[in-house]
């Protein structure tokens, strides 16, 4: 069944995610499993759909958490390995993430410290705990996203590394990609076996954290099986992936329509999909989303600026242009809606949620949550 004719009756706004296309993500992560042994989890916090756990988890290790209640989501959907790591725990919550968790990272000594008894009264937990390192060297050029820029609170540098406290310790966390390559994590370890290297020869695991672009399809998949054999060959590692964006890439939609055309200098489409409510990351980030049959603004005979219902001067998603004009009724189909949508959007202005949606292997609608206003009114 054609991608649009499957999408003409889903409610609207919707995203749909496209089971074939995970799969085919799956695949390729899987295959770097098989070829380093390494582990790779699901990062909760780019991609929590667990209607979708059931087939993730043929191909994945398990989850990885930034909190109590991912933790507990990967423990009951996936029930596989569940990993966690946040800059500072609550104390109330810490019994039960132990009880759900298979890793828990640390992000100071000091936090180590506080709750190491804890941690060491629950049985059958050995490779437990780690901590987060910070090499003081990543990539990314926007702040917003480098967990090593200056000041940064994401974990312990060289300085503050403590290796007196290291008993109980098994294992070292570091997280500082965004989208990027395989080269990119290969300089990475360069600084990380520089500076941390004299303390891997005692730990039993190795976390690369997330940002690997793995299903991308430039990426260097070789390059990125020579770094996990690399550190795995130095120093006797079980090396960890927690990628979530990598999982979910170019896999989902977002299905919207057209309310309304504005005259203000310009031909102006409101949607019933807000960036700022359902697609959070054109704002914050900020990125043009691509529109399956749509253009750069002036490439095609009608150009739009597309923006969403609410009370937001700054509620637009961009310009685009289209082979005919729009007209209220008409279903637009934003592309690359999987990751960062479901777990970032909001209510603001009692904007109603996206219906979830997977696209299942034969082209059918699976129709899986909808929302109404009890969902708008509970959150308050």
């Amino acid at each position: 069944m054609d991608l649009f004719d499957s999408l003409r009756t889903v409610p609207t706004p919707c995203y749909v995610v496209d089971e074939g296309l995970v799969i085919r993500n799956l695949e390729i992560l899987q295959s770097v499993q098989q070829r380093t042994g390494c582990k790779i989890l699901l990062a909760l916090k780019g991609f929590s759909m667990y209607s979708l756990f059931g087939t993730i988890g043929k191909y994945l290790a398990g989850t990885t958490a930034s909190g109590l209640y991912e933790a507990k989501l990967g423990r009951e959907e996936m029930g596989k390995e569940v990993h966690v790591y946040s800059p500072a725990y609550e104390e109330a919550e810490l019994d039960e993430i132990l009880a759900c968790c298979d890793h828990i990272v640390f992000n100071t000594f000091d936090q180590w410290s506080r709750y190491k008894s804890r941690v060491q009264s629950f049985p059958g937990k050995e490779s437990f705990c780690g901590i987060r390192i910070n090499p003081e060297y990543s990539e990314i050029e926007t702040d917003l996203y480098n967990p090593c820029f200056t000041g940064s609170r994401l974990g312990t540098t060289l300085a503050h590394f403590k290796p007196e406290l290291l008993d109980g310790i098994s294992g070292l966390h570091f997280h500082t990609l965004c989208e990027q390559n395989a080269d990119t994590l290969a300089r990475t370890l360069d600084v990380v076996d520089q500076k941390f290297g004299t303390f891997l020869h005692s730990m039993e695991w190795i976390n690369f954290g997330g940002g690997h672009h793995i299903t991308r399809p430039d990426y260097d998949l070789d390059c990125l099986v020579r770094s996990i054999d690399r550190m795995q060959e130095k120093y006797g590692l079980q090396v960890y992936l927690e990628p979530g964006e990598a999982v979910a890439l170019h896999t989902g939609f977002l299905v919207a329509k057209v309310l309304d055309i504005v005259e203000n200098g310009m031909q102006i489409a409101i949607l019933d999909t807000s960036a700022a409510c359902h697609m959070p990351d054109v704002l914050e980030m900020p990125y043009r989303p691509e529109i399956v049959g749509a253009g750069m603004p002036g490439e095609r005979a009608h150009t739009y600026r597309l923006g969403g219902p609410t009370c937001l001067a700054g509620d637009v998603i961009g310009d685009y242009s289209f082979d005919q004009p729009l007209r209220p009724g008409d279903r637009l189909l934003f592309c690359d809606m999987a990751h960062y949508t479901m777990v970032k959007n909001n209510t603001f202005n009692g904007m109603r949620l996206p219906s979830i949606a997977i696209r299942r292997l034969n082209g059918s609608i699976d129709v899986v949550k909808t929302f109404g206003y009890e969902d708008f009114k509970c959150r308050l």
